[in-house]
């Protein structure tokens, strides 16, 4: 008998995605199926990213706010998740996979993905 687990799509998203969006895209990406994407990039997030995912994580509250503006009704039908880190690091900065491993663990603890 074949036995596929599926993995949850998680869309990481961040101001530029240079930085924690892509780091955490990286760092995750062995136990689900990730994707990054900057609001205000010369391509900033799609629609058809924002479909594809199961679950949206920001680094800010305000990105939430941004995202409702832009697509309201996917924003409606998904789950998204601030995880409350700030733009002062670098892409993969030890201190930054520290933090987002801490907040993924967090969220992790509080609600099965």
């Amino acid at each position: 008998m074949l036995n596929f687990k599926i993995k949850p799509k998680i869309l990481f998203i961040c101001n530029q995605n240079q930085n924690r969006s892509k780091t955490a895209e990286e760092l995750f990406k062995p136990k689900f199926d990730t994707k990054s994407a900057g609001l205000y990039t010369e391509k900033p997030v799609s629609r058809f990213q924002l479909k594809w995912a199961d679950l949206i994580v920001v680094m800010e509250k305000d990105q939430i706010n941004t995202l409702n503006k832009r697509f309201p009704e996917e924003c409606f039908k998904k789950r998204i998740l601030n995880i409350g880190i700030p733009d002062i690091f670098n892409h993969n900065q030890p201190e930054l996979i520290k933090l987002l491993k801490k907040r993924f663990d967090e969220i992790n603890n509080l609600a099965t993905l």
